[in-house]
């Protein structure tokens, strides 16, 4: 966790547009999923035609727009990330 905590919020309109802040990093994305940093752990956006809009991690703010399925976090493992997608 960085050491200046960021507030986290999630804002999801009608599963077509996520706004949020709190995000330290965008670990990857594509059109089915977004893996962000938060202030609060591993965030995975899921879902289809998923875009990233609004892009400002110097405030922390991140919108993704799309068709968005699911939300999760996944906390750390001993010695590094678990794989997230099988």
């Amino acid at each position: 966790m960085p050491e200046e905590h960021l507030p986290h919020k999630l804002q999801l309109n009608e599963r077509k547009k996520l706004t949020m802040t709190g995000v330290t990093d965008v670990v990857s994305f594509d059109e089915t999923a977004v893996v962000l940093q938060t202030s609060l752990g591993l965030l995975i956006v899921q879902g289809q035609q998923l875009q990233l809009k609004n892009l400002s991690l110097e405030g922390g703010q991140v919108a993704v727009e799309g068709d968005i399925n699911a939300l999760s976090y996944e906390e750390p493992r001993q010695g590094g990330w678990r794989r997230l997608f099988r």
